[in-house]
């Protein structure tokens, strides 16, 4: 079986999720830093994951504006999953990811009361997390992608 990768693009870092091998949850896995002044994209830690956990597809949270737009930071994550696409040749999809973000700081404040910087280490990876999920929830099982 394979699995699905999710991903969360950020300019300094990307958090990345991978589902269970039913493809029904989603866990987080780690942060990878870059750098995309330096074009960094960490695209070969992500092939080490890729081949580590035998991934079919990725999943890329899309930051639309709240009006629906698609501003630079989602033209950056559109371009990033060219990236993907050019390196590794499996499917890409994405998922609006609006307050996702938000939803995973709240939920670390609320439910575990991370400390600032603790929370700064791991937003990304259950940003990630969230992203996948959410995926999984409303598309079903990896056959889908």
């Amino acid at each position: 079986m394979s699995r699905l990768m999710g991903l969360d693009v950020g300019s300094r870092t990307v958090g990345v999720a991978v589902s269970d091998l039913l493809g029904w949850t989603a866990q987080g896995v780690e942060i990878i830093k870059i750098n995309e002044d330096q074009a960094e994209f960490g695209l070969d830690r992500l092939a080490a994951l890729v081949d580590q956990y035998e991934i079919a597809g990725f999943v890329l949270g899309l930051p639309k504006n709240m009006n629906n737009t698609l501003g630079p930071r989602a033209e950056k994550s559109q371009a990033y999953g060219q990236m993907l696409v050019d390196r590794f040749g499996l499917p890409i999809d994405f998922i609006d990811e609006r307050l996702t973000t938000v939803q995973a700081e709240r939920m670390l404040v609320e439910e575990a009361d991370t400390s600032r910087k603790k929370r700064k280490q791991v937003i990304d990876k259950l940003a990630a997390v969230m992203i996948l999920q959410n995926y999984l929830d409303a598309k079903g099982k990896l056959t889908t992608l």
